[in-house]
């Protein structure tokens, strides 16, 4: 593993003030992610697991503590940095998809590209839109529109369009929250084979089946750290997966 963590929350909590009541979403969590981990974040309905992954996507700021991405810590920078640094390091696979019915697969997953700080040529696009829709086998489907697909091809193309930013970690919240159990093994099948060839993965996951596929389970409660699992063993993991299958 390397040296400095991909991501790393020291002592990161998160307040939400309204009308002089505060809430207390996260509190004192310390997470670090390496470059090839997998990371499953579980616990009930409200103790704080989309908040974290917020954090961590950049999409909310943290109230205390410090967050670093690649060694670079978050706190000083402006709008317009953490949205490069976003785009460059971070790629989002959500619940609902998130795709546009008006573009083709193909242009969906190329979207992300187009607005990069530092403009990529159109072979370049072209040939990561390519290689990201092979590696979920998808690229059949390249010309077609996003509501011609059922929903586990549609989660295909939105894990393609994550993985064609070429992300240091995946970022992904309940990646089967709206499929069926059929499909929802598929994905997650995709994202298992995607860690075991490298790619960094922090998942949100309700799912105690699921998360068993992870290397490193973080359960919260309230807001808070409950337990941390790391490395289930090899005969623990197969038997989850069997029960899964």
């Amino acid at each position: 593993m390397a040296n400095t963590p991909v991501i790393e929350l020291t002592n990161v909590s998160k307040v939400y003030v309204s009308e002089n009541v505060e809430t207390h979403a996260l509190t004192n969590i310390n997470l670090s992610i390496y470059k090839g981990d997998y990371v499953a974040i579980s616990g009930p309905s409200g103790c704080g697991k989309s908040t974290l992954l917020s954090l961590m996507g950049l999409l909310d700021d943290i109230s205390s503590g410090s967050y670093k991405i690649e060694g670079v810590d978050t706190q000083s920078l402006d709008a317009d940095t953490l949205a490069e640094l976003r785009n460059l390091h971070i790629g989002f696979i959500f619940q609902s998809f998130n795709l546009i019915d008006e573009l083709s697969v193909f242009d969906n997953v190329a979207l992300p590209l187009i607005y990069r700080e530092q403009p990529l040529s159109q072979s370049d696009i072209t040939q990561r839109v390519n290689r990201a829709l092979s590696q979920v086998e998808i690229d059949h489907r390249a010309n077609h529109k996003p509501n011609q697909l059922s929903g586990g091809q549609q989660q295909r193309v939105a894990i393609a369009r994550a993985l064609a930013g070429e992300p240091s970690i995946l970022l992904v919240d309940e990646p089967t929250g709206n499929l069926d159990s059929k499909n929802g093994d598929a994905v997650m099948a995709i994202l298992a084979s995607l860690n075991e060839q490298g790619t960094t993965i922090c998942m949100v996951t309700h799912d105690p089946r699921y998360a068993g596929y992870a290397k490193q389970q973080v359960k919260l409660l309230d807001g808070e750290v409950l337990q941390t699992q790391s490395e289930v063993n090899d005969s623990d993991n197969v038997a989850g997966k069997r029960e899964i299958a």
